[in-house]
């Protein structure tokens, strides 16, 4: 969830491109899962976009509520089942063979070996 500072003259146009209204905090904001980038005029103004999250928000990506939230995208993996993805499954391999996620957890099981 991304806050925005929308002035009250171009909510109209916020609401179009799919923000919503908190009435609790009193301020617009961009739903999970909706890309960001049509909203970068709003979100540099001194935005609350929680946890740090505003420059993900800049470059379009996708900025979560709270973080620890699982999100199924370029650098998160959807897994079929609850496991460590740090221990060898057989339920999982299949699924994280090849994946960029594979790669980088062997880059890194290379470096800590070496240690």
């Amino acid at each position: 969830m991304l806050f925005l500072t929308v002035p009250y003259a171009e909510k109209d146009e916020a609401k179009a491109l799919g923000a919503r209204w908190n009435p609790t905090k009193r301020r617009w904001y961009v739903p999970d899962g909706v890309a960001t980038a049509a909203f970068a005029k709003w979100a540099g103004q001194g935005a609350d976009a929680g946890g740090g999250a505003a420059a993900p928000a800049a470059a379009g990506g996708r900025v979560d509520s709270y973080q620890g939230k699982t999100v199924t995208g370029a650098n998160y993996l959807a897994l079929g089942h609850d496991c460590n993805p740090f221990e060898p499954c057989p339920a999982c391999g299949a699924a994280l063979a090849g994946t960029e996620w594979q790669k980088a957890r062997q880059h890194l099981a290379g470096i800590v070996s070496r240690l």
